[in-house]
């Protein structure tokens, strides 16, 4: 069970979901449908595919329609913006590095909630921030997602993760641990958007 300030942290981030999805369908040129239908695959597939795994039913969003309804909202909201305002290119990536960094340390809380392992929260964590985001590319039509042309992406979210964990083996409260982990996430990856930053490649032969 979220505390209230988890809760509307959470709705943030699901928010900064949705927001991406439209702006990415809009980019695609997808009607206002394929919009609303992009708005929730982004804000929902990660907590869907966390809650499948830890078997927990009933799934989160069908008996919150506080979480869908802003999610129409926001959808729609940001259709309407986009009619009479071109948004900068990184606008998308700015959106969904608020929402990878939200979501993930919500489901570092889920997973330590629900007993699950040290290793098992990192990965249902990682699982949780980036499943939205392959989705809404795949349905985008864009391929590799952008999970796989960015290193710097699992990678935030994997960070995020662990000082989430470590910070709640040290006792810190659940609400400050997630704004402090959640930082670590947006950080790194807009740090590693702006400057380029990469993990090593091997080198071409």
């Amino acid at each position: 069970m979220m505390t209230p300030m988890l809760h509307v942290l959470y709705l943030v981030g699901v928010s900064a979901f949705a927001a991406s999805g439209v702006l990415a369908a809009h980019r695609a040129n997808m009607d206002p449908f394929g919009g609303l239908v992009l708005a929730f695959a982004a804000a929902i597939s990660g907590g869907t595919l966390r809650d499948l795994i830890l078997d927990r039913h009933p799934l989160y969003w069908t008996h919150d329609w506080v979480l869908l309804t802003i999610i129409a909202g926001v959808g729609v909201a940001t259709m309407a913006f986009l009619r009479y305002r071109q948004l900068p290119q990184r606008t998308l990536l700015l959106v969904d590095a608020v929402g990878l960094s939200v979501v993930t340390v919500i489901g570092a809380r889920a997973a330590i909630g629900a007993g699950a392992t040290p290793l098992a929260v990192l990965i249902l964590s990682v699982l949780t921030g980036v499943a939205g985001e392959v989705i809404r590319d795949v349905l985008c039509g864009e391929f590799p997602p952008l999970l796989l042309r960015e290193d710097v992406y699992a990678t935030a979210a994997l960070a995020g993760a662990v000082c989430y964990l470590l910070l709640d083996r040290a006792g810190v409260a659940a609400g400050a641990a997630a704004v402090v982990s959640a930082g670590v996430v947006f950080a790194l990856r807009v740090g590693a958007m702006y400057f380029g930053l990469h993990l090593p490649r091997p080198r071409r032969t």
